[in-house]
């Protein structure tokens, strides 16, 4: 069988002593598969990129394991080649040009094709013979992007990749990513730009102050989600009628001029139950808002603010 892309069981990490220091995490268990694309997502100090620097062994942890691509991540020989990192500001020596700084690296990792280079480099709109002091921060965050995907790593680690990219190019990046993943390579991605994780991610996972809130497809996420729904009848109703419907809540009923009333509440979970009890009445019109992995985010922040047990979706 082979071993998980990323495993870790009990993951500790401290900074400072045991009496003031802070806690960035605390027994985290996280299974990632080989193959599989994966968002990582929590707000700043939530623990995503210290799990990050465990991951590459820029820093060790308190306790616990931690597995990538097989090995200990202190191996670096058996690691280090299989891997692509991408930091949300990308940094290098500013006086080569983009295709010698590129060129360097690619030999690093034992070579890489120049074709590879400048066909991601075109992708991109990236110019190679400008000096990396000279470009924008934009650019030189093109040049990240193409020093992480050129050597088709196993294992994509990606931190906030896209800061600093326009719009048009976020969405090329978004392209590569869904590349990567059809290729079979393994993608770790911290973001917050939700829409990006949205289109690049079969699962994700969900992290506040260093703990996993949930782990689930984000299909699952949808599905638990709230959803705003409004549901016009030709006839006047009253708030009776679906007061006691499972998963409905803020419910209204207000008339209309003709004689009708719209029904406006918010949704979670199956819609079974709510289109059976309209059915009952003739609709005029239906609107169910589909949720933006945004709106799950802080659905599952707020169950676990009030206690509501949201930890029961981790795996």
């Amino acid at each position: 069988m082979t071993d998980p892309a990323i495993e870790a069981t009990g993951l500790v990490k401290r900074y400072g002593n045991a009496r003031t220091g802070r806690t960035a995490l605390a027994g985290l268990d996280l299974t990632v598969e080989r193959g599989q694309a994966f968002g990582f997502l929590g707000p700043n100090g939530a623990g995503k990129t210290t799990m990050i620097r465990l991951l590459l062994d820029l820093i060790r942890p308190t306790s616990g394991s931690l597995r990538v691509l097989g090995a200990d991540p202190r191996d670096n020989t058996r690691t280090r080649g299989r891997i692509g990192y991408l930091a949300g500001d990308f940094r290098i020596d500013g006086r080569q040009t983009g295709h010698e700084a590129l060129t360097y690296l690619g030999d690093l990792r034992g070579g890489v094709p120049a074709a590879r280079i400048t066909e991601l480099a075109e992708r991109l709109d990236l110019d190679l013979s400008r000096r990396i002091s000279t470009l924008s921060k934009g650019n030189r965050q093109k040049v990240g992007v193409v020093q992480a995907f050129m050597h088709t790593p196993e294992l994509l680690i990606l931190d906030e990749p896209t800061s600093g990219l326009d719009p048009f190019l976020q969405q090329r990046f978004v392209e590569m990513v869904q590349e990567a993943g059809g290729n079979g390579q393994t993608v770790f991605m911290s973001s917050h730009v939700l829409s990006e994780v949205q289109q690049t991610c079969r699962r994700v996972g969900i992290i506040r102050e260093g703990e996993l809130v949930t782990v689930a497809d984000v299909e699952e996420l949808r599905q638990s989600a709230h959803r705003r729904v409004e549901i016009a009848f030709a006839a006047e109703l009253g708030t009776e009628v679906f007061d006691r419907l499972p998963g409905l809540r803020n419910v209204t009923v207000t008339g209309t001029a003709d004689g009708g009333s719209v029904l406006r509440a918010i949704l979670a979970g199956s819609p079974d139950a709510l289109v059976k009890a309209a059915a009952r009445f003739e609709v005029t019109s239906l609107l169910a808002e589909e949720p933006e992995l945004e709106e799950i985010f802080f659905t599952f922040y707020e169950q676990e603010s009030h206690g509501n047990g949201s930890k029961g979706l981790a795996s």
